[in-house]
């Protein structure tokens, strides 16, 4: 038997999660007024070498890469930002009018790493990309996106992270600072550090091993080297978010991962502790150099990303289980007759909007009624004999019991009418109204 690749799974029983998910961030699209972009799945691998850097873990080690027939080197994307930064450039996006430019991208995302609890190959990432405004606002703005997006789902199990890397000569200033101190420890860092204290010493605080190092614990703060525009930007950051009522945490250790970030960067993560040690369920923040080092004009941007898998896992602890939408009808055939005359009925009613199931493997009328509590109809449509030659159909109401004669043509009205006084009926409830 074929079975999935490794790091790959099936959505089948979570789909109503999916749906909630993918139904919050359409909303909140909404709400900040955000415009979809799709990219392709699989890009230049140069895109990602020079965008997310040549020294991060993602790029060294986990990205899928592959030379295509025509011998050009290609990757499966490991993330959303660099590909939308393309598509940003390449189409010429910075030369509308608007500004700034607001976009969000849902799709898979492919890192080949070990597979473990919140983290697969083939992961889906929600994230949101604003460009052409370097005002402190906007630095806010995917925060409490972000924020909002949490809370649509009901997840308040959470803590927001900030730091902030400052703009070039701040970094350059605090990479120095950092080089200084880590060179007397180097002998005793492992591998992966000493790599990269000459190429990219930020990934240095990154490092998974050596996370309690005295080194690395007791290292200087990305804050103390920021000229003071920077640190005025970052205080106006606070300042919003105070204003707001978004608590925040200062995590001098934060960086991300990725080489673009400067100024603001932020993580969300789990309090539930759902997710064990891969408790981020976001992050993101500014990228001024971005657009301009992948051949762009100069433009200032920001985002974010979430991964949905841990979105999911975080949402199963809260034991957040969507219900499906009700069926409608099921109707039910007694007779050669009526069998041939319903597919028909209900092609029609699903033109008018009525969720309707029919029997489609010649089922008697006992098991048609048995497979109809499956399917937890509202209503069930029975058509015999005697209905054809009325033009009726007898509903019956599965809440009440009920039943009654309806025309063929009336079906649809009358199905939409008893919906409509269901909710009529549960607004005015005592329990409705005491909330």
């Amino acid at each position: 038997m074929i079975k999935k690749m490794k790091g790959t799974y099936d959505i089948v029983k979570d789909t109503p999660r999916f749906r909630a998910v993918e139904k919050a961030i359409h909303t909140l699209a909404r709400l900040f007024n955000l415009e979809e972009i799709r990219t392709p799945h699989f890009e230049a691998s140069e895109l990602f070498h020079r965008s997310v850097g040549e020294e991060t873990d993602i790029v060294g080690k986990e990205t899928y890469d592959f030379f295509d027939r025509g011998g050009r080197k290609i990757t499966l994307r490991p993330e959303g930002t660099a590909g939308v930064v393309r598509s940003y450039i390449e189409n010429k996006l910075h030369a509308e009018a608007k500004n700034p430019q607001k976009y969000y991208y849902y799709g898979s995302m492919f890192r080949y790493e070990r597979p473990q609890k919140g983290r697969t190959r083939e992961f889906r990432q929600f994230g949101i990309e604003i460009f052409g405004s370097k005002d402190p606002s906007v630095d806010v703005e995917i925060i409490a996106c972000a924020v909002l997006f949490l809370r649509m789902l009901k997840i308040t199990d959470f803590a927001v992270h900030i730091n902030s890397l400052g703009g070039e000569e701040s970094k350059k200033n605090y990479e120095k600072a950092l080089k200084e101190h880590i060179r007397p420890h180097l002998e005793t860092l492992c591998a992966d550090c000493n790599r990269r204290f000459e190429k990219n010493p930020l990934r240095i605080l990154d490092c998974k091993k050596d996370t309690e190092h005295d080194a690395l614990q007791n290292a200087p703060h990305p804050i103390d080297a920021l000229t003071e525009e920077d640190r005025e930007h970052f205080e106006s950051v606070r300042e919003i978010l105070q204003s707001m009522d978004i608590d925040h945490i200062v995590d001098h250790r934060l960086v991300r991962g990725l080489d673009y970030y400067t100024h603001t960067v932020f993580e969300i993560k789990d309090t539930l502790e759902a997710l064990g040690s891969q408790d981020t369920l976001c992050g993101g923040g500014r990228y001024d150099y971005l657009v301009e080092n992948l051949g762009g004009p100069p433009t200032p941007a920001a985002g974010f990303s979430f991964g949905i898998e841990r979105l999911l896992l975080t949402l199963e602890a809260l034991e957040f289980t969507p219900k499906r939408a009700p069926l409608h009808l099921y109707l039910l055939s007694i007779g050669e007759k009526a069998k041939k005359k319903t597919p028909a009925l209900a092609h029609k009613l699903r033109l008018q909007g009525v969720t309707t199931e029919t029997d489609l493997v010649g089922r008697g009328i006992k098991a048609q009624f048995k497979q109809s509590e499956h399917t937890a109809a509202r209503f069930v449509g029975i058509v015999g004999d005697a209905e054809l030659e009325k033009g009726i159909v007898t509903l019956k109401d599965q809440n009440t019991g009920t039943e009654e004669e309806v025309a063929f043509e009336n079906i649809a009205a009358t199905i939409a009418e008893k919906i409509k006084q269901d909710r009529r009926d549960c607004d005015t409830c005592p329990e409705r109204k005491g909330e």
